[in-house]
């Protein structure tokens, strides 16, 4: 090993979403920083995720507005599709890459990091001793121990994009946001989808929204089985994959041409060596504290890897607090409640801030204010009327947390992520103007209702009497 250590101020582990926004921004107050990627510039996320997954469903949405639901796949339009895909990474790619982080005044070092002791990191031949060490590793694609998985193949995200190429009869396991969008997408490219999910899908959104997208999903062809646990897999003479599952009816074979898998994400921490820094962790990936500091003083975790929200912006997040904890020594707390999330299935599913009985858990009285989208103009005007908004009203009118689904819901989330940061009440979202139409007047409609009983009050009305007394 070369006796050259590097002592940068910042040491970030992984050139993903929190990664690099970290380094981009301590870089550009003059820190020093070192970058180290063993995989691809820009992560999961630019690769393998949001903006692959995102063009995909862009092209399903074009194709199914051209063909409507056919039942063979659509040979050109997974041809546009794949053409779609790497012309939109090859865009932002330059934006992640090395070049630009090196023009930055960022050390890029390409190569897997490990941690020799409490403040020593090595990658190949280099060590770097730096003040402070963030760990953005990332997640990889979960594989559940399925018996006979081993023998059979499969695709997950990373797969996925990689070979994208018709998949007549495609079966996935798991019924989450990756499960639900690349079912949605690939039926709407021509395939038979068949969605294998143990519990409910999307389980962390609204029951009720949820139930509105199930019968949408179902009413394209696509076939939901809730309720499934998967015994076993094996393939088929011919390539494909049979999937055994057990349901309330008994035993059930489902056989299918491709298999994905869509059941969660697996923490980066092998390889990291880990507890030769002392770093604890569990299965979730790194502990962290509120201030996203790990046991050891030295180091930091952010994103995936740090077992809170798995998402691109909250990793995004996460960087832009530690900026402030290590740049400026600002006390900084991460709180997940603060994290929006969309699953950009058609219609859309979005959350905002605590759920119902989260709300009513915390908060006691919570009052429901629920407006649908076709009662709003520009609903109508799109033919986009399927949806519902709910907001959670607690004291004070204080806005608690909201639920969406319908068109653009991830759009009308990010107004309600600024009320929601903000502890804005009804009579803010009440107040504010939307442009006329958009369906941005539906969260101020639902804040309006909130004061929907205030003309029956008698002491309000009593107080209107008098002053009109006064001229």
């Amino acid at each position: 090993m070369t006796d050259t250590v590097l002592t940068p101020d910042i040491c970030v582990i992984g050139a993903g979403s929190g990664g690099l926004s970290l380094a981009a921004g301590a870089a550009a107050f003059g820190v020093e920083v070192v970058l180290v990627e063993k995989g691809r510039m820009g992560g999961d996320c630019l690769n393998y995720g949001c903006v692959p997954s995102k063009a995909l469903l862009s092209s399903a949405r074009a194709a199914f507005a051209r063909n409507g639901l056919v039942d063979e796949p659509l040979g050109p339009d997974f041809e546009s599709a794949r053409a779609h895909i790497q012309a939109t990474i090859a865009a932002i790619a330059p934006h992640d890459s090395q070049e630009r982080f090196e023009g930055l005044g960022v050390t890029v070092l390409r190569g897997g990091a490990r941690f020799v002791d409490q403040e020593t990191v090595s990658v190949g031949d280099r060590l770097i001793k730096a003040r402070r060490f963030v760990v953005a590793s990332g997640s990889s694609p979960l594989v559940p121990p399925i018996p006979g998985l081993d023998q059979t193949p499969y695709l997950t995200n990373e797969t996925l994009f990689e070979d994208l190429r018709p998949k007549p009869d495609l079966l996935i396991i798991g019924g989450g946001p990756i499960g639900l969008e690349m079912a949605q997408a690939h039926r709407r490219l021509g395939s038979r989808v068949t969605v294998l999910e143990a519990g409910r899908i999307l389980s962390k959104d609204d029951p009720e929204h949820v139930e509105i997208l199930r019968q949408h999903v179902k009413s394209e062809g696509i076939a939901l089985l809730e309720g499934t646990h998967v015994e076993r897999v094996e393939p088929t003479d011919s390539g494909g994959v049979i999937v055994h599952v057990a349901t309330e009816q008994g035993m059930r074979a489902v056989t299918g041409t491709h298999l994905l898998l869509a059941v969660g994400r697996s923490p980066n921490v092998d390889g990291l060596d880990l507890e030769n820094a002392g770093i604890a962790t569990d299965k979730r990936g790194i502990r962290v504290d509120a201030s996203l500091r790990t046991n050891n003083r030295k180091v930091y975790a952010i994103g995936d890897v740090a077992g809170g929200p798995q998402f691109t912006h909250a990793a995004g997040a996460q960087a832009g607090l530690l900026l402030r904890a290590l740049l400026f020594r600002l006390p900084v707390k991460f709180t997940a409640d603060s994290i929006p999330w969309a699953t950009y299935t058609s219609p859309e599913v979005a959350h905002v801030g605590l759920g119902l009985e989260e709300a009513r858990r915390r908060a006691g009285a919570v009052r429901v204010l629920s407006v649908a989208y076709d009662g709003n103009d520009r609903a109508r005007t799109d033919n986009q009327t399927i949806g519902a908004l709910k907001l959670y009203a607690g004291k004070g009118g204080r806005l608690l947390g909201a639920d969406i689904i319908g068109a653009q819901a991830g759009e009308l989330a990010c107004l309600l992520s600024l009320a929601y940061s903000k502890k804005m009440t009804m009579r803010d979202l009440a107040g504010f103007v939307a442009p006329y139409p958009t369906l941005s007047e539906l969260v101020r409609r639902a804040a309006i209702s909130y004061y929907a009983e205030a003309p029956a009050n008698p002491w309000v009305r009593r107080v209107v009497a008098i002053l009109q007394k006064f001229g």
